[in-house]
């Protein structure tokens, strides 16, 4: 329970979109909440759209896709 804790504090104060300060803990929600795409996290957060054309975020967007797909995919799997 406390590494859950810590894990959610650690996803608040990251940022995944630094041009617009979107925080892990968002762009997990967005993804848990139906977005499969980088275009649709993009879209209901906004990332993306800062200075740098999502040339920061872009690449760490994708990566938590593909990690919160692969667990829910090991969840599934696990009775």
């Amino acid at each position: 329970m406390d590494e859950d804790k810590n894990i959610e504090i650690i996803d608040k104060m990251t940022k995944v979109c630094i041009c617009k300060s979107i925080s892990r803990a968002t762009m997990k929600k967005v993804i848990q909440n139906g977005a499969t795409t980088l275009s649709e996290v993009q879209k209901a957060t906004g990332a993306g759209s800062g200075s740098c054309h999502g040339r920061r975020c872009s690449v760490k967007i994708n990566a938590l896709l593909e990690e919160l797909k692969e667990s829910d995919i090991s969840n599934k799997e696990t009775p």
